[in-house]
C-alpha cells in the first residue's frame, strides 16, 4: 500500500451562502504527480487554500490531514517546518528581494549551509536565466522568470508534498513548456505533487492521477492517460 501524503474527506468551504466547495473527497499517495483540473470557478484554489490555511474568514468542513496528522487550526507558516510548500497563483515572490535573497528565504528553515549552497547552484543550473540575473530584483523579473523562482523558492525547502496553483497562467508557450518540463522532473525525483491547471492536457499528461472539479463538486477522478482519453474529457476541457 502506498503511503497516503494528503488526504482530504467531505471539505465544504462557503462564503455566506455561496457554496464554493461542496463536499469533496481527494487524496494524493507519496510519490504521485495528482492535478485536479477544471474551468475558472471551479474551487480549485479555494481547495489548495483550504489546506494551507490561507483562505480570508469563512466556513471550512471536513478533515483536511496531511502525513496522517489534521491541518485543522495549523498555521500557514508552520507548514513549511513540515515540509508541504505552496507555490501560489500569481507567484508570490518577494519583489524588493533579490533573486539569491528568495531562494535563502526559501530555506530559512533549514541550517544545513553546504546543503543550501548546493541547492542554490542546482536550481540556478536548472534556471539558468535566474543565475544571469541572480542580483536583480525578483520585481524586475518577466512573468515567467517570478514563476521559476516561486518554483525552485518552494523546492528549496526540500518539501514532501509540493502545492502548485496554476503554474503556467499568463505564461507564453515556451515558458509554459520549460515550466512543465521542470514539474515533471521534480516528480521524477520523487517529490509528491498537487497540481491545480487550467491546462488541463499538459497536466493529465504530467500525472499520474486526475480529478476533475465543478461547481465546488469532483465529478470525476482516475488515472491520467485514462482521462486523457476519456470523449467527457475531451469535449469539456481539452477543445477536441
Amino acid at each position: 500500500m502506498s503511503e497516503t501524503i494528503l488526504k482530504i474527506q467531505g471539505l465544504r468551504v462557503a462564503y455566506g451562502g455561496i457554496k464554493a466547495v461542496k463536499g469533496i473527497d481527494l487524496e494524493v499517495n507519496k510519490g504521485e504527480l495528482v492535478t485536479l483540473i477544471g474551468a475558472n470557478g471551479a474551487g480549485k484554489t479555494t481547495t489548495l487554500k483550504a489546506i494551507t490555511g490561507t483562505l480570508p474568514p469563512c466556513s471550512v468542513e471536513g478533515v483536511i490531514s496531511y502525513k496522517g496528522q489534521s491541518l485543522k487550526d495549523a498555521k500557514s507558516f508552520e507548514l513549511v517546518q513540515r515540509k508541504l510548500a505552496m507555490v501560489p497563483e500569481g507567484r508570490g515572490v518577494f519583489t524588493r528581494m533579490s533573486i539569491q535573497e528568495n531562494l535563502m528565504m526559501g530555506a530559512y528553515t533549514r541550517d544545513d549551509k553546504a546543503g543550501i549552497d548546493a541547492d542554490v547552484e542546482k536550481w540556478y543550473t536548472v534556471f539558468p536565466r535566474l543565475k544571469e540575473r541572480s542580483a536583480a530584483m525578483a520585481g524586475t523579473l518577466s512573468g515567467g522568470e517570478q514563476q521559476m523562482l516561486a518554483m525552485a523558492r518552494a523546492l528549496m525547502s526540500h518539501p514532501d508534498l509540493l502545492l502548485l496553483d496554476e503554474p503556467s497562467m499568463g505564461l507564453s508557450p515556451i515558458m509554459v513548456e520549460k515550466i512543465f518540463e521542470v514539474i515533471r522532473d521534480v516528480s521524477k525525483q520523487g517529490i509528491t505533487i498537487l497540481l491545480v491547471e487550467q491546462n488541463a492536457k499538459l497536466a493529465l499528461q504530467a500525472a499520474h492521477r486526475g480529478y476533475v472539479m465543478d461547481s465546488g463538486a469532483v465529478i470525476m477522478s482516475g488515472n491520467a492517460d485514462d482521462m486523457l482519453h476519456d470523449p467527457r474529457v475531451k469535449a469539456a476541457y481539452l477543445g477536441e
